[in-house]
């Protein structure tokens, strides 16, 4: 892992409807995520916050994507900024803000990795389109947009249609997936470890599997991790939650097991929304796990 990590927050919830995930950046500041990772011996520099756009009061064009317009002049603003931290030599550490932020942190860092691994612990899959969305919400869609999948104005962010190859992504916790979801999963054969997997298997094996799956292939591994992959019980303030998540303990044990296998090269941190959290609970879950992944140890 690198020592030096540059902050990126982003005020983001125009991919979604349920306002408040924009102030997830300033709850995870507040729990206190620069002084946790400075008691780790961690350089850390908070760049603030990129600026975002105004909510649109219809569809964009012949879209049915809300705030297309908005969404894609961020995720740009955002590519640039990933792009320099990694130039610098730095760590990325990405703070949200809704998902639909990782269309531009993965844009950002596809300048830089031509053949990048991507681990998504989420509850969904977030491999939606236009056609099969049910919502047109884009923190739907960011890993299809990724693949070079959906609307031009998100695929063409950065310059680079495909950021990742299918067979480079590992989804962790997935427990509610639409229907396109799951035939476009089958077609590109995505690795998926669902609750089902993580109950039988035990979460060391699963991140066993998936750090050996990406380790030896990948030139750079960006973890994506949505709040909503925890379940409801330890992570209550999320737009979408669902129950029989993840469980708080074995999300610390995959952090762990990251940080061991020192394959990370950047990371994201979203759907922390404060209005529908319980006294910032979420948010110090997150700087939590944040510890656990920069390496913090018991003794």
């Amino acid at each position: 892992m690198k020592k030096n990590i540059s902050i990126i927050g982003v005020p983001m919830d125009l991919g979604q409807t349920r306002r408040g995930v924009d102030m997830g950046p300033s709850a995870i500041r507040y729990a206190g995520i620069v002084e946790r990772l400075e008691q780790i011996d961690l350089e850390i520099e908070d760049l603030g916050d990129i600026e975002i756009g105004s909510r649109e009061r219809t569809s964009s064009g012949d879209s049915n994507l809300k705030n297309l317009k908005a969404v894609a002049e961020a995720s740009e603003t955002l590519a640039s900024r990933v792009d320099e931290v990694v130039k610098q030599g730095k760590f990325p550490l990405v703070l949200g803000g809704d998902h639909s932020i990782a269309i531009g942190t993965i844009a950002g860092l596809a300048k830089n990795y031509s053949n990048m691994g991507v681990i998504w612990y989420d509850a969904h899959g977030d491999l939606n389109t236009g056609e099969t969305s049910p919502s047109g919400n884009i923190h739907g869609m960011p890993l299809a947009v990724s693949l070079g999948l959906g609307d031009p104005a998100l695929t063409g962010i950065g310059g680079i249609g495909t950021k990742l190859k299918p067979e480079n992504i590992v989804i962790i916790g997935a427990r509610s997936l639409d229907e396109g979801e799951k035939v476009l999963i089958k077609e590109k054969g995505i690795k998926v470890f669902t609750m089902h997997e993580i109950d039988r298997m035990g979460m060391t094996a699963v991140m066993e599997e998936a750090i050996a799956y990406l380790k030896d292939k990948t030139d750079g591994v960006h973890l994506s991790l949505d709040l909503d992959g925890l379940d409801p019980h330890d992570a209550p303030g999320v737009g979408t939650p669902v129950m029989g998540g993840i469980s708080y303990r074995e999300s610390h044990l995959a952090m762990e097991m990251l940080e061991e296998a020192d394959i990370l090269t950047s990371a994201e941190f979203v759907e922390v929304n404060p209005i529908l959290d319980e006294r910032n609970k979420t948010a110090s879950v997150a700087v939590a796990l944040m510890g656990s992944l920069f390496g913090e140890k018991l003794l």
